[in-house]
């Protein structure tokens, strides 16, 4: 995939990034992150725009991880799920497999 720039103004900084995303994507990425500083702005009232960032960081990385935590314990229990119904079906084979 080739890389795609991105010019990010924000914070009263600007510089360019290169990823290997697409440009679409990349552009929404920016509006998450500049919906969050927002957020971060309106609900702190702080204006010093390194603990904007830094904060905004923050609760970004908080959100990854409840995710996460989510994705995982959904994925524990349709693990534990699937291994249940093989065991009955194991029961159930050896069962109708079994001299009576």
């Amino acid at each position: 995939m080739p890389k795609s720039d991105l010019r990010l103004d924000i914070l009263g900084t600007s510089f360019s990034i290169s990823a290997d995303e697409d440009a679409a994507y990349l552009e929404d990425l920016l509006g998450h992150f500049r919906a969050a500083v927002d957020n971060t702005q309106k609900s702190t009232g702080l204006k010093d725009p390194l603990k904007i960032a830094i904060l905004t960081g923050f609760l970004l990385c908080d959100e990854v991880q409840k995710i996460k935590g989510q994705a995982g314990a959904e994925g524990e229990q349709e693990t534990e799920q699937l291994t249940l119904d093989l065991i009955a079906r194991l029961d159930e084979a050896l069962e109708n497999k079994s001299p009576r």
